[in-house]
């Protein structure tokens, strides 16, 4: 990521330390203090901004503090407003997610191990990470919908994109249970036989 911000402008590059420097130091208060015991006041005063530069950069506590999330997804879509739509589009989706997954920062996993594990014991960041995890589902289809080559069924589309974040969800839900065992490339793992599962998991009976 050092060589991404060498080549943005110099307030480009300032706004963007700002802004990881706001995540990274919440996420180690929120783990030090207890989410609940931080303010806002106390992640301003340490990282040295004022609350007026907070909200340029996060609409809330909850956001700075799943920055981890915002900072994935982001760059998928990103990634996928890209893409020539063409094949199986689960495969597509989840070729994106291997693509953006190996291009995030090298500290990015331990971020995102930490946000989590805080998100489990904090019942607003449950609260939270589930309405951004609508709110993502429905930017993907959007963004599906809008690379699309010709019609695209919606309920079709709806489904395949409910069921590609719900593969992402039980492997990174799987991944942290395992205190984020291999890393990056344990996560990718997961994520791997997670999709693997899928077509047994469709046809699963008890």
């Amino acid at each position: 990521m050092s060589d991404d911000l060498r080549e943005l402008p110099l307030r480009e590059r300032k706004k963007l330390r700002t802004r990881r420097a706001l995540a990274e130091t919440a996420l180690r208060l929120f783990t030090e203090r207890g989410y609940d015991a931080t303010t806002l006041d106390d992640l301003c005063d340490t990282v040295e901004v004022s609350k007026r530069t907070f909200f340029r950069n996060y609409r809330s506590k909850e956001d700075v503090a799943l920055a981890a999330d915002s900072d994935l997804w982001s760059a998928y879509l990103d990634h996928v407003a890209t893409l020539e739509l063409d094949g199986p589009l689960l495969d597509t989706l989840r070729r994106a997610l291997d693509t953006t997954l190996g291009a995030m920062d090298p500290d990015w996993d331990r971020r995102f191990l930490a946000t989590r594990e805080l998100s489990e014991d904090v019942p607003a960041l449950q609260s939270h990470s589930l309405g951004y995890c609508q709110d993502t589902t429905r930017a993907m289809v959007e963004t599906v919908t809008e690379r699309a080559r010709g019609d695209i069924d919606e309920v079709r589309l709806r489904l395949t994109v409910e069921i590609f974040v719900a593969a992402w969800r039980t492997a990174s839900l799987r991944w942290t249970a395992q205190g984020g065992r291999g890393g990056r490339d344990g996560l990718m793992k997961l994520v791997e036989e997670t999709f693997a599962l899928l077509p047994d998991a469709l046809t699963c009976s008890v």
